[in-house]
């Protein structure tokens, strides 16, 4: 477990993907309507990278959670739900002087002026996170570090974390960058500029079309990918036309963790190359509960097909699975379908899944939950 304070412990097991950033306690409302007028919520967890690490380890693989998180209760609360999902947190340090992070959301589609979100999380525990609260070891081990461009935002420690954990040298795992470019977070008007330094230090990128377009003026996949030419894969993602990923040849998730005191595995080097054919896979047609998590749930598919040497097509199939999953349930984690299902989906013909339809309950029933006319 976690100490009392400061720095945590860390328990060296070997991990799959250890995922380093803030979360949250969220609380949803118990009905649709505005804030003011919501009589009660029901609490839940939330944060890009927990999210990652709780549907990974839901998947079956090994992940750690890294953070920081208060000595109260919200924090104990957050241990314990992540911990619920076989998510290993003995790195999750606690913060005696800094509270956890919490906020609140309406019930209603973020797409409309009418949804609101209240964040409580200025000067939190995990704000304080920065190379000297978080030790080496606490990210090393692992065959893959997954972060986010939300943790930059947070404050000037947690930007100086990210500038160590996406520089390039020897032994590092492959380091996986989703974007996240959340404008509000930014007291700095160059943000998006610093997202675009960190996700160049990256092994693998994941970024929205949408996000792409409006943080850096990039329009269309091959637009984002010739600005990122460094990292050896750059994953699209196009809403509801699917995604498009980028690889150079031989792009593959280590086959054992990496250790910081080790010499890099023999892997392609990083660096601009030329890429294999650009691939890109549709996304089912899904009938939304709610869209929070869908892009965190993309990534934790499409690393959990990775860790397994699955090809592209299958890569992005699985993330678009996952994020149905997350779609069609109200909070950010979703149980992920069993890994036999998910196989047997990705792998039907072109034609087929580009018919299929997923609605709520959809992960537990066995079978997809009918097709498209």
């Amino acid at each position: 477990m976690s100490s009392p304070t400061g720095t945590a412990a860390v328990d060296v097991t070997d991990t799959d993907v250890i995922c380093l950033g803030e979360s949250m306690v969220t609380f949803l409302p118990s009905r649709p309507g505005r804030l003011a007028d919501v009589p009660s919520f029901d609490r839940a967890i939330g944060g890009a990278e927990s999210n990652v690490a709780c549907a990974l380890a839901a998947a079956g693989h090994r992940t750690r959670w890294v953070g920081r998180v208060g000595t109260d209760g919200f924090g104990d609360h957050l241990i314990h739900a992540i911990a619920g999902y076989g998510v290993d947190t003995s790195a999750v340090g606690r913060d005696p002087e800094r509270p956890t992070g919490i906020y609140f959301r309406t019930a209603t589609d973020r797409a409309t002026d009418a949804h609101e979100v209240v964040y409580y999380r200025r000067g939190s525990a995990a704000s304080a996170m920065s190379p000297d609260t978080v030790p080496a070891a606490a990210v090393t081990g692992a065959r893959v570090l997954h972060l986010s461009g939300i943790t930059p935002a947070l404050s000037d420690d947690c930007l100086a974390l990210m500038r160590r954990l996406t520089a390039r040298g020897p032994g590092r795992p492959l380091v996986s960058f989703d974007v996240n470019h959340r404008p509000g977070l930014w007291r700095d008007p160059a943000g998006a500029r610093v997202l675009l330094d960190l996700a160049r230090g990256a092994d693998l990128v994941f970024v929205g079309e949408d996000e792409a377009a409006d943080a850096w003026g990039l329009e269309g996949p091959a637009a984002i990918r010739a600005a990122l030419p460094e990292p050896a894969a750059v994953v699209v993602k196009q809403g509801a036309l699917g995604a498009t990923e980028f690889a150079r040849p031989g792009f593959a998730a280590p086959a054992t963790p990496a250790r910081h005191t080790e010499a890099p595995e023999d892997r392609e080097e990083p660096g601009p190359g030329a890429d294999g054919p650009a691939v890109h896979e549709p996304a089912p047609a899904v009938d939304i509960t709610a869209p929070v998590g869908a892009g965190d749930a993309f990534a934790a598919g499409y690393l959990s097909a990775l860790l397994r040497s699955l090809p592209a097509r299958d890569r992005l199939r699985h993330g678009h699975l996952m994020a149905a999953a997350a779609l069609t349930v109200p909070g950010d984690v979703a149980v992920p379908p069993a890994t036999a299902h998910a196989d047997r989906l990705a792998a039907l013909p072109d034609a087929d899944w580009g018919k299929l339809r997923l609605g709520p309950g959809w992960t537990t029933s066995g079978a997809e939950e009918g097709h498209a006319p």
